[in-house]
């Protein structure tokens, strides 16, 4: 199907307001430290604290809250950039991945793409490539799960990276243990089906084992059933939106872009990333494309960096 995107203009003008509330918000960190630190030294600057009359005690004046959570922001931002420049130096990635602002108190709406839509889809979850914002970031996701590269739990957690975890039963259930490592270390486990097959090819029952089985799968071996869900190959027709509510999805998001150890494909007709794109990539290793998982991390870092782009976890806005 044709896809539509915003023009370039658009698309930096958002770029530029994300920069910008985000050097606000440090700007405003230290601002604050600053006024804090001359109002509590007893010089009577305006809108300061009294100076105390000679020989008497002054009272420390107290750190106004919302001074002081800004400069806990800003000094666990700058120590987490911080060691994130020495892993990446380690991990070899280009340049320090860029830091993500805070997640919105309220999640953004989201609704079905245009292009995207099934007959009578009200109620039914959205589908989409991009999730609504103007902050210059864009969402990490892993499919299916064949690849277990042990290297990648590491340089993810060191990174400090977040990404997005769309399992499959049937390359996953040789080592549930693997993913398992993963979610304890912060990564939502999703639904990719049990067995990966073209779901609008297979009667509502079969979508039906498919989908609502998995999502059992992931509730026997995490705890907890997901409530987003990819359809493989990104094809679904209404049964499949349909049986996927029915056993508590929300929402079905899909891709604007996909990351390989030695390239990137586009989805969009510009070849470029936009606020709030989802990108997909896949647990693949050496045997099935050309290089590792941490290869394709570098690469897809590499890009988006590049770009000006931070990524942020989905589930934080979906």
């Amino acid at each position: 199907m044709q896809l539509v995107r915003q023009n370039e203009k658009s698309a930096k003008k958002r770029h530029r307001s994300g920069v910008v509330v985000l050097a606000a918000l440090l700007a405003a960190a230290v601002a604050s430290g600053c006024a804090a630190e001359t109002g509590g030294s007893g010089t009577g600057a305006p809108g300061g604290p009294a100076k105390p009359a000679a020989g008497q005690q002054g009272e420390a004046a107290p750190q106004a809250g919302p001074a002081r959570a800004l400069d806990t922001y800003a000094e666990a931002l700058r120590k987490k950039q911080a060691a994130r420049a020495v892993a990446a130096k380690k991990w070899g990635l280009a340049k320090t991945p860029l830091a993500a602002p805070e997640p919105p108190r309220t999640k953004p709406p989201i609704t079905t793409r245009k292009g995207f839509e099934v007959r009578d889809d009200k109620g039914l979850p959205p589908v989409f490539t991009t999730v609504p914002t103007k902050e210059k970031i864009v969402f990490l996701t892993m499919d299916d799960g064949a690849e277990k590269d042990p290297e990648l739990l590491r340089m993810m957690t060191e990174l400090s990276i977040p990404y997005s975890a769309f399992l499959s039963d049937y390359v996953t259930n040789d080592d549930y243990g693997y993913f398992k490592k993963m979610q304890q270390r912060g990564v939502t486990i999703s639904n990719h089906t049990l067995n990966h097959r073209y779901l609008p090819g297979l009667s509502y029952a079969e979508q039906k084992r498919e989908i609502c089985g998995q999502q059992e799968k992931i509730l026997k071996h995490y705890g907890k059933r997901p409530t987003l869900f990819r359809p493989p190959y990104g094809n679904y027709n209404r049964d499949t939106l349909v049986i996927a509510k029915s056993c508590g999805i929300t929402a079905v998001p899909l891709w604007s872009s996909e990351a390989f150890p030695d390239h990137m494909e586009w989805r969009e007709w510009d070849r470029d990333l936009h606020p709030g794109d989802i990108v997909l990539t896949h647990f693949r290793g050496k045997g099935d494309w050309k290089g590792s998982m941490p290869d394709m991390i570098r690469r897809v870092m590499k890009t988006i960096t590049d770009k000006g782009y931070a990524v942020a976890k989905l589930e934080d806005y979906v």
